[in-house]
């Protein structure tokens, strides 16, 4: 089959269907365009920066790559080339600096801006919420005038004064039992009064006297209408109040019982009758049957006499069953006492309970100042026997002024007191010997070092125990030893034994 090369005839009906699509086909585009030159004509920012409106762009078509010139017209508006107004794009910043002082411009604007009024007629104002602006306010300086904190803080030094005095007074009243004291104790002042003002009354008058000044004191006493005389003071009777009488603190509520001291015959007969008492008992108990009876204690001796014939059948089997008896009375004897014997720790707790003293009450503190500490033998015995005794305390080593501190009860203060001024041989040197008589020929400064002697500079009872187990300090000067004791709260033993080695000191020469 082969096709014809000439065009086949249009039919009129296709004619008129081809011209139809045509023409819906233009009228298409143009709405199109219509609507796209409606959407430009609204934002007319959009193809500014090229130079020209939307308008232009959809009619001009492609623009050149070259830089638009710029139009002004008579009031210097930018115009495009028609002499229309146009509206040149404005710069966005993209850097954070920029942004930031972007926003921190426009914030301003909104805080200068005056806040809107509200009147009391709308219905979203509310009285109570108060407007108040964003910013703080400046603070500004408040002068006063001189001397003002000055005359507060003496007030308030002057109150609080007077509130501790108060207080001393009220706890005093309350333990004599003075209730009237306790109860003026609590008075204060109605007012404040300056320092430079004299009032009519003192406060502390006007709350006993009736009439509350002092000419009432010079006026007539008067009498009232049945006769009394008025009192010119409140609170004040002819009647005496005796207070409470209350047992001191350290006296023991309990009873001490008194021991009785008995003498040797007295306890010789006491033991006699115990021992009788408890023979008797045992024997009661024997003749009851709630007891079997004792073996006979039998003995090499009295054999004979005890068993009789029974000794002479067997004498071998009789002598070995008393030598038996009598090893196991020997055995009970020695478990007995065995029993009775103290251990080792008990041994201890005996000694320490006889040694300790009860300080609960008071502790009994002596000082004693040594002229020379230097031997070895001396120190020991001053250590040694502090502990022995339980005792605490301190020794301060400096040149010709050792002090010695030891504290304890009555019983250990006697016995470490007898050591210090009459066991401890103070005049015996380092050697052994006393002191060389051979000091008379050398100077005088010798013999004066030869002087060893002991002094108890004070006694006396204090509240609690002050220092640890005796420890020496060596102090290289006074103020040494004067801090050390002060660290413990006693400097005035150092100032009172210090002070009497400088007199001694002063004396001998």
């Amino acid at each position: 089959m082969t096709l014809s090369s000439q065009p086949q005839p249009i039919i009129p009906e296709q004619q008129t269907f081809i011209h139809d699509d045509a023409v819906n086909k233009a009228k298409r585009a143009a709405e199109i365009q219509a609507r796209i030159q409606a959407q430009l004509l609204a934002k007319p920012n959009l193809l500014s920066a090229f130079g020209g409106t939307a308008v232009d762009k959809a009619a001009i078509g492609p623009q050149s790559t070259g830089p638009v010139a710029l139009i002004l017209d008579e009031e210097g508006r930018t115009v495009d080339s028609t002499g229309r107004a146009i509206q040149l794009p404005v710069h966005t910043p993209t850097l954070k600096a920029n942004i930031r002082a972007k926003r921190r411009e426009e914030f301003k604007q909104v805080q200068d801006k005056p806040p809107e009024e509200f009147s009391d007629a709308s219905t979203f104002f509310d009285p109570r919420v108060q407007l108040k602006t964003a910013q703080r306010t400046k603070r500004r300086f408040k002068f006063v005038e001189e001397g003002h904190y000055i005359q507060m803080a003496q007030r308030l030094r002057t109150k609080a004064q007077l509130d501790k005095l108060q207080k001393e007074i009220f706890q005093v009243a309350k333990k004599t039992g003075i209730q009237s004291a306790a109860k003026l104790a609590l008075i204060a002042p109605k007012k404040e009064v300056a320092s430079d003002d004299v009032p009519a009354v003192e406060w502390w008058d006007g709350v006993i006297l009736r009439n509350e000044t002092y000419e009432s004191l010079d006026a007539p006493v008067e009498q009232n209408a049945e006769g009394a005389k008025n009192e010119r003071f409140e609170g004040i009777t002819n009647l005496v109040e005796h207070p409470i009488q209350l047992k001191p603190p350290a006296d023991s509520t309990k009873e001490v019982p008194i021991p009785v001291m008995l003498t040797k015959k007295e306890r010789k007969k006491l033991r006699r009758m115990t021992r009788r008492e408890t023979w008797k008992e045992k024997q009661e108990k024997i003749r009851l049957g709630l007891e079997p009876p004792d073996e006979p204690k039998v003995r090499m001796s009295n054999l004979m006499r005890v068993l009789g014939t029974e000794q002479v059948q067997d004498p071998t089997r009789i002598e070995a069953h008393v030598r038996a008896q009598m090893a196991k009375r020997q055995k009970d004897h020695e478990d007995a006492n065995t029993s009775r014997k103290l251990t080792k720790q008990q041994r201890s707790d005996k000694k320490v309970k006889k040694i300790r003293e009860d300080t609960s009450d008071g502790v009994n503190v002596a000082v004693y100042r040594v002229t020379n500490l230097t031997n070895p033998a001396k120190k020991f015995k001053v250590e040694t026997n502090c502990r022995q005794l339980l005792m605490t305390g301190t020794v301060v080593l400096y040149r010709d002024c050792n002090v010695v501190v030891v504290e304890g009860g009555p019983k250990q203060q006697k016995k470490y007191k007898r050591l210090m001024m009459q066991r401890i041989k103070w005049e015996e040197n380092s050697t052994g010997g006393k002191a060389s008589k051979e000091g008379k020929e050398g100077t005088s400064e010798e013999r004066e070092s030869s002087i060893y002697k002991c002094f108890c500079v004070w006694e006396g009872t204090v509240k609690e125990r002050s220092f640890g187990d005796m420890k020496f300090k060596l102090c290289p000067a006074e103020t040494f030893a004067r801090e050390h004791f002060k660290k413990h709260g006693v400097e005035h033993y150092w100032d009172l034994a210090y002070a009497q080695s400088v007199l001694d000191a002063a004396g001998g020469e």
